[in-house]
Parts: C-alpha cells; structure tokens; sequence
C-alpha cells in the first residue's frame, strides 16, 4: 500500500469551517433551549459531535460562541429589507426569519430577558447603543409610511413597532396562546400567514 496523502491546504481549511458551522448550529440550539446561563458548551460539544476543547480553540469559549452568534443575527436582521420594501414585504420577511430561525428568535428572547451577558461593560454599552439607534431610525422608518400613507397615523409609531415585534415573537414567546387561538402549528405556513394578514389589517391604512 501506498502511504497516505496528507489533506491539502484547503482541505483542512474546508474542513475547519465545517467545524466550526457545526458548532454554532450547535450553539443556537443550545442558547435557545436553554439560555446563555443554562447551556454548557459540553453540551453544545455533544450536539455538534465535537471534542468540547474544540470550542475554546475556535471562538475561546462559551462567551466567544455568543458574540459571534450576535454578530451573524445583526447580519440577518441588516439585510432582511430594503428601502424599498413595502410595509406588508416587510412585516413578512420579518415573520420568516423569525420562524425560520426559532432558536435563534429564542436566543433574541433570552437576551432581551438579560440573560446573555457581554464580554466587558464596554461592549454592553456599545450594544445598548446601537439597539437604541436602531429602534430610533425604525419608528422614523414607520413614521414616514405613515406620512407615505402605508400605515396607519391612528397609533403612535412607537406602538405600531412595539405591536409588531409582538406579534413577530408570539409563535415564539406565547405558542401555546397561539395554538389555541389559531388551531395550527405556531410555526406553521398557516399561522405565519393569517399573522402577517391581521398584522397589515391592523396596521396598515385602509384605503
């Protein structure tokens, strides 16, 4: 027999960042289901069908495995519309990654709850900031489909987001509310579509 092809570069590489994908899918089911505070990487090892040291060789730990996690969520939320996107496209982009994305949405729960802490009190800061500015420039966004006449001027903007996000997460935060109120999967095509509906009904400016 001949001797064995050491893995190329790439190879390596590739199979590195598998790894590390892994690792976060792992990470989201675990931060979700249990918290920040609940999880243990040991068991975010055993989902991802790792060895746990793996973890602190890529991301340092559990608390490098949370900023990352963030990070890639302000990504998603980042790109999710466009200027251009009507208030009806928006409200379900916004419902599609929710529910696409259930352990991630639980992940945005638990921290709003304060249970995912940040590297230092600097970066908590920063991250307050931008939450903060952004929930500013999303009630100017509502704001102006109201002056565009696509939403309702009845309700102040800031209820109109807030009523939103509530309506977003319910699935989430409330399913079992949901499943009696709707009779279907929280989750389900049917559900996110009869809430995207009553959401524009509720919301948008009857012609």
């Amino acid at each position: 027999m001949g001797a064995r092809r050491a893995p190329r570069p790439e190879d390596r590489g590739q199979a590195a960042e598998q790894t590390r994908e892994r690792i976060l899918t792992a990470a989201v089911a675990e931060f979700g289901a249990k918290g920040y505070a609940g999880a243990r990487t040991a068991g975010i090892a055993a989902r991802a069908g790792v060895n746990q040291q793996l973890i602190s060789y890529y991301f340092g730990g559990k608390q490098g495995l949370l900023d990352e996690l963030r990070r890639r969520w302000q990504e998603l939320e980042a790109g999710l519309v466009t200027p251009d996107t009507s208030f009806a496209d928006s409200i379900g982009a916004h419902l599609d990654a929710t529910l696409d994305n259930p352990d991630w949405a639980r992940l945005t729960v638990w921290q709003a709850l304060g249970d995912c802490p940040f590297t230092d009190e600097a970066d908590g800061r920063q991250y307050a900031d931008r939450q903060r500015a952004k929930m500013a420039d999303s009630v100017e966004k509502i704001r102006q489909r109201q002056e565009n006449g696509e939403v309702t001027d009845e309700v102040d903007a800031r209820f109109a987001l807030l009523t939103a996000y509530a309506v977003v997460f319910a699935p989430i935060t409330m399913p079992h509310f949901v499943r009696a109120l709707f009779g279907d999967d929280p989750l389900s095509p049917e559900t996110r579509t009869e809430l995207r509906n009553q959401l524009i009904k509720l919301l948008g400016r009857s012609s």
